[in-house]
């Protein structure tokens, strides 16, 4: 991602408590962890939860951690238990299989769980707060 492209990102992010800000910041926060750079030569995207997963336990802590904070926004919104254990679960798989030296930086590249849980938020989004949904960048209705 370049300089200017995460400025514009940056001061497009809402800080209000609806739901179409909570989305736009958890899908900004899913960009970063799961696909913001492009690895050279090719046209696979990774993001900080690969890159910075590489450095031992620490990495792995910070990118639950930044996971996580996709899972409160979820709870703050007010999303059942089920759809919040399953996030979790994703999480705390993504975060175990992690933790293992080599094959967890290999799993971390094939395994998204911020972007699975970004899925389930959308979907319940779309479900309960239909005003929040975007077509083509933009937003379809406002609350």
């Amino acid at each position: 991602m370049r300089q200017d492209q995460f400025e514009s990102l940056a001061a497009q992010l809402p800080v209000g408590r609806d739901a179409a800000s909570v989305r736009k910041r958890v899908e900004a926060m899913e960009v970063l962890l799961e696909r913001a750079f492009v690895v050279p030569g090719t046209n696979y995207r990774v993001g900080l939860d690969a890159m910075v997963g590489l450095v031992p336990v620490l990495g792995d802590i910070i990118t639950t951690a930044m996971g996580a904070w996709i899972l409160w926004e979820a709870r703050n919104l007010g999303m059942p238990k089920w759809h919040l254990l399953r996030m979790g679960g994703n999480l705390g798989f993504d975060a175990l299989v992690g933790a293992v030296p080599l094959v967890g930086d290999l799993f971390d590249l094939a395994f998204r769980s911020n972007t699975r849980n970004l899925k389930i938020v959308k979907r319940w989004l779309d479900k309960h707060h239909p005003e929040t949904r975007v077509i083509e960048g933009e937003i379809t209705g406002r609350p």
